[in-house]
Parts: structure tokens; C-alpha cells; sequence
């Protein structure tokens, strides 16, 4: 791929607007390639900068003390959170629910980077589904971690049917899905002082966690914010 290239892999609509799967090599960077997701037009996410992603899942799991831990992901994105969960060889089991049927299809047809590796992965299932419809209904299957990577932030949300989860009675519905010493896990680009209320106000045992990371493409630090609760 010449510096100069932008490949477009996929273009599809979707229920949210216009989503766009593509790759390109960083002009700062010689020789990296990068694969991105776009949505309406607006940057969404990218496998350069993944770090957020997957200390999303290894700090819940490091929170948790069992063994043989069942793990729900909402959210399936380019893999990232569902892979570090996987990592840990204490985790037997990994359902991943997608909205958008494109995106489970990108990793299933090999257009992401972790495809092959995913698409080998024997504990790993992935549903197309609501989330937060799910977590908001009764609760079919406990799970001992839950980790949600869908929404920019609990105020900067991709639907504003997604709302209801970030208040305490989203929340306490949530929790039924978890089961005893359960982690919840939720990942956003910002801080958010009332959600991190609602979290304390359901659970005993609330973390927020700030990840920086430097970003070349725009010369400048950047902090993810993960919130963390526990049963």
C-alpha cells in the first residue's frame, strides 16, 4: 500500500447512519498500517490505539478473584476488549453482542485485523443483538464480568434509547445479569461525574480508572475513561 492510499474495505448502511470500514498507512508513520471505523462520517475507532480497550477488560478481570469467569462484551468493535479477555486464561467463556450485523460480519469475512485469530477462538460466541436492551430485560444468564464499549460516553451516546442504562435504575437492572462479585465494566472518552454517582448509588464497590496515551496522529495526550462496579 503506497503512503498516498486509502482503502475503503467497506461501506454499508446501517440503523445508526452510514458506517465505513477502512485502511490506510499512517503518512507519520511509514509502514503502519491502521484499520478504522467510521460512522455518519465521524471517526468512531481505530487498531492503532487500543490501549483503553483492552485495560477495560483486564482490570475487571483483575478485580474479580474466581476462576472458569464467564464474560459478556457489548460491543464487539475491531475485537480488541473481547481478545484481552480472552487472554486471560482464567476467563472459560466470551459472548460478544453487536448491534450492527456489518460489524460481526467484517470479522467473519476476515477485514479486520484479528480475524483469524478471533475466528479460532473456541470460547468465544458473538450474537447480534441490543445490549442494553438486554441488560435492561430479565435475566436469562448470569455472567461474573460485563464490559460495555459501545457508546462515546454516558453523555455523548450513539442512541438516545441507550440512556436509561447509565441511571441508577439501568443499572440495578444490569446488575441482575451479574452474578455474585460480578465486575461491571463501561468504557467512555470522558469523565462523568453523574454517572460515577448513579454506579455508587447501585454498587458497593465503584473504580474510575483514567488510560493516556500519547497520540502521534494529532501530537497531543489523550485519557480514556473506564468506570468499574462491583457486587
Amino acid at each position: 500500500m503506497s503512503k498516498s492510499n486509502l482503502e475503503i474495505l467497506a461501506y454499508e448502511d446501517s440503523p445508526l447512519g452510514p458506517l465505513c470500514l477502512r485502511r490506510r498507512e499512517l503518512l507519520s508513520q511509514p509502514g503502519t498500517i491502521v484499520t478504522e471505523v467510521t460512522l455518519n462520517h465521524e471517526f468512531l475507532m481505530s487498531s492503532l490505539y487500543t490501549d483503553s480497550e483492552r485495560a477495560l477488560a483486564r482490570i475487571a478481570i483483575e478485580m474479580h478473584l474466581g476462576d472458569d469467569l464467564r464474560v459478556l462484551v457489548g460491543g464487539l468493535g475491531l475485537g480488541y476488549t473481547a481478545r484481552a479477555a480472552l487472554r486471560s486464561g482464567r476467563v472459560a467463556k466470551v459472548d460478544v453482542v453487536d448491534l450492527l450485523p456489518q460489524v460481526i460480519a467484517w470479522l467473519e469475512q476476515g477485514m479486520v485485523p484479528l480475524s483469524s485469530e478471533l475466528n479460532s477462538e473456541s470460547r468465544l460466541a458473538i450474537h447480534q443483538g441490543d445490549i442494553y436492551g438486554r441488560l435492561a430485560g430479565p435475566a436469562a444468564a448470569q455472567f461474573d464480568i460485563i464490559l460495555i464499549d459501545v457508546d462515546h460516553s454516558p453523555d455523548d451516546r450513539l442512541g438516545d434509547q441507550n440512556a436509561s442504562f447509565y441511571s441508577a435504575g439501568g443499572l440495578q437492572a444490569a446488575k441482575t445479569h451479574l452474578a455474585p462479585n460480578g465486575v461491571l465494566a463501561i468504557w467512555s472518552y470522558a469523565e462523568s461525574s453523574p454517572f460515577a454517582k448513579a454506579l455508587r448509588t447501585v454498587f458497593e464497590n465503584v473504580r474510575v480508572e483514567p488510560v493516556t496515551h500519547d497520540n502521534q496522529m494529532i501530537n497531543e495526550q489523550q485519557t480514556d475513561w473506564l468506570f468499574f462496579a462491583q457486587n
